[in-house]
Parts: C-alpha cells; sequence; structure tokens
C-alpha cells in the first residue's frame, strides 16, 4: 500500500457515510409522514410501558368540528403498578389538567395493578370498557388552565378534515397511589408527547 493511501480510503468512505447520511435526512423532510409514522411509533411503545398508569391503546382521535381547536380520540390506560391506584388528574401542557370527567370526578376510577378503563367521547361509537368507562373528556389546543373534563395544552390537534396529529406535551397523570394502608399522591409526567393519529372528523 502506498503511503497516504489508507488515509485516503478512509476519507472516501465517511465521504460515502455522510451522504448517505444527508440523502436519508433530505428523504425525511421530504416524506413528513415517514417522520410522523416514527414518531407515532416511539410515542406509542413509550406510553405503553410507562408505570404505573400507561396507555396501551390510542387507535386514533378525531377533528371535533363544531369546536374549532380540540379533538376528540379513543384511548385505554392500565395500571401497569403494584399498587392501587386513583386518578386525580390528567396533565396536559403549560400547567394544563382536567380533573374531571363529562359528568363525574377523575376521582371517581379506581384501578387495582391489572386493572383498565378508557376515555373516549359521547358522538363517538360506543366501546366496551371496563370499571366504570368510557369516561368523556377531550382535548383543546392552547395553554389556558382547564379544570374540566377538556384537556388543554395540546400542541396540535387534528385537522378540520380530520387528518394530522394530535400532540400532547408534558402528558401525565396524577394519582393516589394505596401502599399499605397510606394514601400517596405522585405524579407521573412522559418524557414523550402522547401522540395520536387523526383518523376523522365529526
Amino acid at each position: 500500500m502506498k503511503p497516504g493511501q489508507g488515509a485516503t480510503e478512509y476519507l472516501v468512505l465517511l465521504a460515502v457515510v455522510l451522504i448517505v447520511a444527508l440523502v436519508s435526512v433530505a428523504l425525511l423532510g421530504f416524506f413528513p409522514g415517514m417522520a410522523s409514522d416514527a414518531q407515532l411509533a416511539q410515542s406509542q411503545a413509550y406510553w405503553q410501558s410507562a408505570s404505573p398508569i400507561a396507555v396501551i391503546e390510542a387507535p386514533g382521535a378525531y377533528a371535533y368540528t363544531p369546536h374549532t381547536g380540540s379533538a376528540m380520540a379513543y384511548w385505554r390506560i392500565r395500571n401497569t403498578g403494584a399498587y392501587p391506584v386513583r386518578l386525580v388528574k390528567i396533565l396536559g401542557q403549560g400547567g394544563s389538567y382536567a380533573n374531571e370527567y363529562q359528568n363525574g370526578n377523575l376521582t371517581d376510577i379506581y384501578l387495582s395493578p391489572g386493572d383498565e378503563t378508557c376515555f373516549t367521547h359521547a358522538v363517538l361509537p360506543a366501546i366496551t370498557c371496563p370499571n366504570g368507562g368510557p369516561y368523556r373528556m377531550y382535548f383543546q389546543a392552547g395553554s389556558a388552565v382547564v379544570s374540566t373534563h377538556i384537556l388543554a395544552g395540546a400542541k396540535t390537534v387534528c385537522n378540520p378534515d380530520g387528518t394530522g396529529i394530535l400532540d400532547i406535551p408534558q402528558f401525565g397523570f396524577e394519582y393516589i397511589e394505596y401502599i399499605e394502608g397510606q394514601q400517596i399522591t405522585k405524579r407521573e409526567i412522559g418524557s414523550k408527547d402522547l401522540l395520536i393519529k387523526c383518523v376523522g372528523k365529526t
């Protein structure tokens, strides 16, 4: 091998790797759906493995056309922890929270380890849901604190035509955990946004 040949070959290989990386980034930018699908998959994997409250299913969100800037979704939660929990608040960006569901309080929702329940909205198709569900609530864009069955603070909601992504930053739960006779109030706030793909409109 001639002097400098190894260094030249290394530079050529490095250039090829950089070109491939740039092309990949360009393609993801050119086809934004590809990036969204990857982000959706990461969000789903994260929330399905969350503890003690996991979002095990969120098949779709809908543009709530009577209320611009709002979206509805069906989503199912499970107590994946070792102790019973009682929900207190559902949390969102900027200190937003919901402490009620339609016609009741979140503290009505008590889940033993392994128990599930779900959330939806009255105008969506009826679903079967354990532990008193489905509970009725929806999401709203903006940063105002709304202490009702509306969780504000969504980064994006569904477009009026039913496309897009419902993106809830700083999503999480405030809950009471029952440990050996003690009641401890805790918070679980995700390091990843809760993303739900929009699949229609109402």
